[in-house]
């Protein structure tokens, strides 16, 4: 496995959440204004350890994982996924190799990266610029998926996972809530008492041939508590494609409805399939409406780029002047011909956004680190989130991914140990699922409540409370 500029120190350094002052030179640019604590009080109880804190009371968080990523061109998919064509995959074992070193309640917490988006929009006094806002938030937390090509472990039946930043101004807990099918439920709060974030996803996932399709069932609910207004929206379907031969590579296509159930104000995100040319991928295009749909304004870009918006009749007249022939483009339908070896070259990226004049910026992507590609092409915000700092243990439920073994295998690359871990993880689930119907036990989640969403009237997980109480002596022992 190459690794370059690894060396020990660093590997223990990094394992503990540490950053060494020599670690490998390559990783040093990798500092990013988002990953910076400011401990003014201590409110999660940590102990920091000695290097945690320097001498201007900045905590770092990791900027690299303890070791890179392993090739997985040695590893043949389709023995195991030829038997899959047009079924739903939650039940299907996937080799190691596919994974990534997060679970998905981790890679869920990634919705939170761009918090600044929501304290923007909490500060705006004009209900348009509030909903632009929530829209530039909800393109901001499908844009890590980019090149993101590994799949999260699934989460075993009662896994938490919790994230307290104070320097993002928020703290976070999820926990896997149902098995089959698989239900991830998720709450977060901003520390100022000024938003609530919450929803359950439900991923279902269809093989196609060549690509395998992720549509993210379930309904996420901001509410912005100073304006007493909640917003709702589900996220786009998420395609990898190639996953037999030839380069992995991601599109998201769908619409996207947000809805201001306050005001009655609406978002439309139209997220384009890459048509036949290319010329459509990763482009969102949109608009917001009032209650009775006029249109307010439009928003374009691309969900792996910016976001833009611009008044409608602008935009109108933009778009006549460019316009020079050539109507929209259908998706073709996935193909089922697997037997055919051939890989779906990705499209060339097109240009980037061109600017109308008179558009305003409401959120583009932050750089990557430049060692992502040797990290499972992690931003700078993943690389964080598996990160198990000195004295944590002490206080993080039992339950939480950080202390999951096979996924800690993985980051330090380990895989063997990884893949061993992983088979004996699964088969205490199935032990216990089998003695649970033996005793007649039901299964209860600890953290969320099966309920309805308080907006949609649609069934949704709430959270229960609590969690950040520390009680965690009744919590099952999954690992």
């Amino acid at each position: 496995m190459g690794g370059g500029g690894w060396n020990k120190e660093a590997q223990s350094n990094s394992v503990a959440g540490f950053d060494s002052d020599n670690s490998s030179g390559e990783f040093s640019e990798a500092t990013h204004k988002g990953d910076v604590d400011i401990h003014q009080t201590n409110r999660t109880g940590r102990h920091n350890g000695d290097g945690q804190v320097q001498e201007n009371g900045i905590k770092k968080h990791r900027m690299a994982l303890p070791a890179p990523m392993f090739t997985r061109s040695d590893f043949s998919v389709w023995s195991i996924l030829k038997k899959c064509i047009g079924l739903e995959l939650s039940k299907i074992t996937m080799p190691i190799a596919f994974n990534e070193p997060l679970s998905f309640l981790q890679r869920l917490t990634e919705y939170m990266e761009h918090t600044y988006l929501i304290n923007k929009a909490c500060s705006h006094s004009n209900p348009l610029e509030r909903m632009q806002t929530v829209a530039a938030f909800a393109v901001s937390a499908v844009a890590s998926q980019w090149e993101r090509t590994g799949k999260p472990f699934n989460p075993l039946l009662g896994e938490t996972y919790e994230l307290v930043r104070e320097d993002l101004g928020f703290r976070f807990i999820s926990e896997q809530v149902s098995h089959h099918p698989p239900i991830s439920a998720v709450y977060s709060e901003g520390l100022n008492q000024d938003f609530v974030f919450h929803g359950s996803i439900y991923p279902k996932l269809k093989f196609w041939g060549k690509s395998v399709e992720a549509e993210p069932r379930g309904t996420i609910t901001l509410e912005l508590l100073k304006h007493n207004e909640a917003y709702t929206w589900t996220n786009p379907t998420c395609c990898v494609h190639n996953v037999i031969i030839g380069k992995l590579w991601i599109e998201q296509y769908g619409t996207v409805e947000i809805v201001n159930h306050s005001t009655g104000d609406k978002c439309i995100l139209n997220f384009k399939p890459c048509g036949l040319f290319g010329k459509e991928l990763h482009r969102i295009e949109g608009y917001v409406q009032d209650k009775n749909k006029k249109k307010l304004s439009v928003i374009y870009g691309k969900w792996t780029e910016c976001l833009w918006c611009i008044d409608p009749s602008t935009y109108e007249s933009s778009k006549k002047n460019e316009r020079r022939g050539g109507g929209d483009q259908k998706k073709p339908k996935p193909s089922e011909d697997a037997e055919n070896d051939e890989a779906d070259d990705m499209p060339e990226v097109q240009e980037t956004v061109q600017v109308i004049p008179g558009s305003k910026l409401l959120w583009r992507i932050n750089s990557r680190p430049p060692n992502s590609s040797q990290m499972y092409n992690f931003t700078s915000f993943a690389v964080t989130l598996n990160e198990l700092e000195k004295g944590m243990e002490e206080i993080l439920a039992p339950t939480d991914c950080r202390l999951r073994p096979d996924i800690r295998h993985m980051e330090n690359g380990e895989i063997d140990l990884a893949s061993k871990e992983k088979e004996r993880l699964e088969e205490k689930q199935r032990a216990a699922r089998k003695e649970r119907a033996k005793e007649e036990i039901e299964w209860r989640t600890r953290w969320f409540y099966q309920g309805t969403n308080p907006y949609t009237g649609t069934p949704d997980w709430l959270y229960s409370g609590g969690y950040f109480d520390r009680n965690f002596f009744d919590c099952p022992d999954i690992y």
